[in-house]
């Protein structure tokens, strides 16, 4: 699940947003890797919440379109419930998040 909370202040908006995994996601790690962070495989780790759900919050730029994937234990997957999908040029697909501001 993502959820996205559009956060305004006096000279800038950004837009907060929670990655969150189910508990019964059996993992030693899990990292949140994309375009945001130059694909970097570990400055990303979800923690793990007492609810066993997996949790990370990353603040962005708002008015942007961001490619990302989940790192689990070595393996590459994707959130079922992203904005939308890329083709990587590694014969699959990235997941996509848009932090586009919501029409008033």
């Amino acid at each position: 699940m993502i959820q996205k909370q559009f956060i305004k202040s006096a000279k800038t908006t950004k837009c907060r947003l929670t990655f969150t995994l189910p508990e019964d996601i059996w993992a030693d790690e899990v990292y949140l890797v994309g375009n945001f962070n130059g694909w970097d495989e570990t400055t990303h780790p979800l923690r793990q919440a007492n609810n066993g759900e997996w949790r990370i919050v990353v603040d962005l730029a708002v008015g942007a379109e961001y490619q990302f994937r989940y790192l689990c234990d070595g393996e590459w997957f994707n959130d079922n419930e992203a904005d939308g999908y890329s083709v990587n040029p590694h014969g699959s697909h990235n997941s996509i998040v848009n932090t586009f501001l919501p029409a008033d």
